[in-house]
């Protein structure tokens, strides 16, 4: 029972340094930093549309890259309904502040993603609502 709760503590501890990973990578603006946490076939639910693909999602990103600048996104309250060796769950609360049009601008919201591991862990659903 013991070895269990080690294995299950332990996948939690490396699942949330891939998602701190994931908002480092998102703060830097990058979108080459980001796209390899992302699967090919992910889907993204975002306030603005629903993006499947790879393509998509690089867009959509690369879009509010462009749109907030100097932006700042903080994943909070980070917690693991599902937890496995091949995938995972999380549910947060976000938290992002940037300037739109020569204006600071901050916003909040719930998020949702689904990890799976392949050949390392990999978005494949992340849904983010005010």
């Amino acid at each position: 029972m013991m070895a269990g709760v080690m294995d299950e503590a332990s996948l939690e501890s490396e699942l949330t340094s891939f998602m701190g990973e994931y908002e480092r990578a998102n703060n830097s603006h990058v979108i080459e930093r980001v796209v390899p946490y992302i699967a090919e076939d992910a889907t993204y639910w975002f306030s603005d549309g629903t993006y499947r693909g790879i393509e998509e999602i690089r867009a959509a990103i690369e879009k509010t890259f462009a749109t907030i600048l100097d932006e700042v996104y903080e994943v909070r309250d980070l917690e693991w309904p599902v937890l496995t060796p091949g995938a995972a769950v999380c549910r947060y609360r976000f938290a992002w502040r940037g300037v739109v049009e020569g204006e600071p601008l901050s916003g909040q919201g719930r998020g949702t993603n689904v990890i799976v591991q392949r050949g390392g862990w990999k978005m494949l659903h992340e849904h983010l609502s005010p």
